[in-house]
């Protein structure tokens, strides 16, 4: 049985793995946005839900099988591995032919994602099915060789696919920074190939093995010849529930703890490491106390459901901020809805199935299915209506419900089985319990604070993408956060990322192009030229806050000139045929923020080069808040490589850099010759915040802070330039931890929170 452990840990490990490259490279192909996302985890949901189904169907029909079932595994592993080779280059395929329809006659957006979501379905769903049959084949292969383990072998699978997924939350992002994307499915494909083949000789071996003997072998055809009675619909209920729900909230948990974990890929690893942590010591706590009592002929009971309604709000205290306790600790708020869905969930499948590989795979189809729809109804419907605290409202309201109903044995196999199991005594319906939690469940969500309750004056939006909150009273204090975290604030930066790169231009500019609208002051910096403008921004909430920040909003957005498109910028580039006398991007903010690299990138390069007028100017702006040098050196390399004419200056704040790239010669100007390009009216707006009193000053501030693209580069000249396989942004754990000053600046920090001077 240990070598079945090992299979399923390694399986674990390579399914997240694949899921988190997967989707990432599908983002590269077709877009950053929540459709997108959506589809691909869909797909990739379904795939699995198809293949246990599938698979259990297909035991079920050729039993006895003619061969070894553990052969059929040995299958589907290879064919996983094959999936770590062919689905990128499938992903490219997709976003060709999806290119080719599209040029000249754009598709309408909606017509465009329902052919992106096909192409993405028919290249995922087939692969992860092969990951979903593996569950089936591997109990079909347990109950021919250990008879006595089989009726709760899903149990035992599904505590080393969990254990092994853990890992998998974690190492594949350090192999990601070392060997690229492309490079760490391939260690993925060499894992499937091993276990593929370790199967292979495992099947062998066995069948050289001697007879088991005729009682063995009655108890062994007794036991396959035993298949479980048909459940009831409260069991598939309860596994559907346990997936909508566990997928649910982890949208929700997203936007809860962000504020204080972060954008980067670090802080989504750490929620979802700490959620299958916790689901594997549920599974834990599930296995050894199946050996003290029968617990696997038991459905959850009333207070056990009442809990799990609990746990669900949990977070809500935690996340509340008149609690005080450290951001990134809030998150082991969901711990306990967690270890519950993992004792729950091997549970109910190990009653239902039995070790039958049909019923397993039914019964975790059913789990599935649950799992698709969560983060769909969370993030499209709940999420943008109700807001965090009632979207977790109604994801605990039915489990309060049904802790009131009087509580059901799942039912016990058919006459054989019920030999070796006694029959459960049919739980006494109890309502004090539930009541009493049902009570403390309504009163955390409505007793505790929301994190934007903390400012005011405030306006707060919510959609699918992100809750979205414009805070502040003056001009200094106005902030835009999404998710809590701060975007931007009313700074001349943000001006002068539309100025700069439009005095630059030797003749008067026509249209400019700006990704990210952020608080819109760039692309109203730019109208101010009396040019067009179209401005590209991901998040639908982010523009509806426009007004909160400027009085001349709805002016600036009503204006014929002004276009204002929600969508992802790379992806709006690619499907347009225009030209731009320049394009200004602002990423949001950390410059480690996850898919961040996708508008840094030597692909997005060659993308906006497509856009740009013959002597057109590409003004990509970043923030210095990291201390990485790989970074800037990265970033820099990429710009040297993808534009012939490129030069950095440093902002007129003193913090982060404005890259002017071009096709043709930037000339080099004086600050006079600057100033002398502009109407009047963009020089009204470059000077109404300062600092300097006129346009020449304010251009000189940032002229006079010219750098040299080569001494950003030297900083670190091992860094590859920044690609879209090769994020050096956004991966940066294994560079970090070798570098002492990185390592000191983290000690004192430490220090200083706990109150000790170094």
């Amino acid at each position: 049985m240990l070598w079945y452990f090992v299979f399923f840990f390694v399986s674990g490990f390579c399914s997240i793995l694949y899921e988190l490259i997967w989707l990432r490279l599908a983002m590269a192909q077709f877009a950053v946005t929540t459709a997108l996302v959506s589809i691909v985890l869909s797909a990739f949901m379904i795939g699995l839900g198809a293949g246990s189904w599938g698979a259990g169907r297909y035991i079920r029909r050729h039993s006895p099988l003619p061969f070894p079932a553990l052969r059929l595994y040995a299958a589907t592993e290879l064919f996983i591995g094959l999936s770590a080779i062919l689905v990128p280059y499938e992903l490219i395929a997709g976003r060709i032919f999806l290119h080719k329809i599209d040029a000249g006659n754009p598709l309408p957006i909606g017509a465009y994602y329902t052919a992106a979501g096909f192409w993405i379905v028919l290249t995922l769903v087939p692969w992860c099915a092969c990951m979903g049959a593996t569950f089936p084949f591997a109990m079909a292969a347990i109950r021919e060789n250990f008879s006595g383990e089989s009726a709760r072998s899903f149990s035992y699978l599904y505590l080393a696919n969990v254990l092994g997924a853990v890992t998998g939350a974690f190492i594949p992002l350090l192999l990601i920074e070392s060997l690229g994307f492309k490079g760490t499915l391939h260690i993925g494909a060499l894992l499937n190939l091993a276990l593929a083949c370790s199967a292979m000789i495992l099947s062998r071996v066995r069948q050289k093995q001697p007879a088991e003997s005729p009682s063995q072998q009655a108890i062994s055809a007794s036991s396959a010849a035993t298949l479980p009675r048909a459940p009831t619909t409260w069991p598939y209920f309860l596994l559907f529930f346990t997936g909508l729900t566990s997928m649910g909230v982890e949208v929700v948990w997203i936007r809860l703890f962000t504020v204080g974990l972060g954008t980067v890929v670090y802080a989504f690893a750490a929620i979802l490491g700490l959620y299958l942590g916790a689901t594997y010591l549920g599974s834990l706590l599930y296995r050894r106390s199946m050996h003290r009592r029968n617990t696997s002929t038991e459905a959850p009971g009333n207070l056990f459901l009442a809990l799990l309604a609990f746990s669900v709000v949990l977070p809500l205290v935690l996340s509340d901020p008149r609690v005080h306790i450290v951001y990134a600790m809030r998150v082991i708020a969901i711990i306990p809805f967690s270890l519950a869905v993992g004792f729950v969930t091997p549970m109910i499948l190990d009653r239902v199935s039995q070790g039958d590989p049909d019923r397993a795979g039914r019964g975790y189809a059913v789990n599935i299915i649950g799992c698709v729809f969560g983060p769909l109804v969370a993030g499209f419907l709940l999420l943008p209506i109700l807001g965090e605290r009632l979207t977790l409202l109604a994801f605990a309201l039915p489990w309060i419900v049904v802790s009131f109903r009087r509580p059901q044995a799942i039912p016990a196999a058919s006459s054989s089985m019920q030999s070796r199991v006694s029959r459960p005594a049919m739980p006494k319906r109890n309502f004090a319990a539930p009541l009493a939690v049902g009570a403390l469940t309504l009163l955390v969500v409505f007793a505790t604070r929301s994190f934007e309750s903390q400012f005011t004056p405030r306006e707060v939006r919510r959609d699918s993408t992100a809750t979205v909150t414009a805070m502040g009273a003056s001009r200094t204090q106005k902030q835009l956060l999404v998710n809590g975290i701060g975007m931007t604030g009313l700074t001349p930066i943000t001006k002068m990322i539309a100025h700069l790169p439009l005095a630059f231009l030797s003749r008067p500019p026509k249209n400019v192009l700006v990704i990210c609208f952020g608080m819109g002051t760039t692309h109203r910096s730019a109208m101010s030229w009396g040019v067009s403008s179209t401005a590209v921004e991901l998040v639908p909430s982010v523009v509806s806050v426009f007004p909160f920040f400027y009085s001349d909003a709805r002016q600036i957005i009503d204006s014929p000139r002004s276009n204002v498109v929600i969508d992802d910028g790379r992806f709006y580039m690619e499907r347009s045929s225009q030209q731009y006398d320049v394009i200004a991007i602002d990423p949001p903010p950390p410059v480690e923020a996850a898919a961040s690299s996708l508008l840094y990138s030597k692909q997005f390069y060659a993308i906006a080069k497509l856009h740009l007028a013959p002597d057109g100017i590409l003004q990509q702006w970043f923030p210095t808040g990291s201390q990485d040098p790989a970074i800037i050196a990265s970033v820099a390399k990429a710009l040297h490589e993808s534009f012939p004419y490129v030069r950095v200056f440093r902002s007129i704040e003193g913090w982060g850099y404005h890259f002017l790239a071009s096709k043709s010669p930037l000339p080099v100007n004086t600050a006079a010759s600057l100033a002398s390009h502009m109407p009047p009216a963009a020089v009204a707006d470059l000077l109404e915040w300062g600092p300097a009193h006129d346009a020449e000053q304010q251009f000189a501030g940032v002229l006079n802070q010219e750098l040299s693209l080569d001494a950003l580069i030297a900083q670190d000249p091992n860094a590859p330039a920044l690609q879209d396989d090769r994020p050096v942004n956004e991966y940066f754990i294994l560079r970090r931890v070798r570098d002492p000053k990185y390592l000191h600046g983290v000690w004192q920090r430490m220090l200083a929170r706990v109150g000790i001077k170094s």
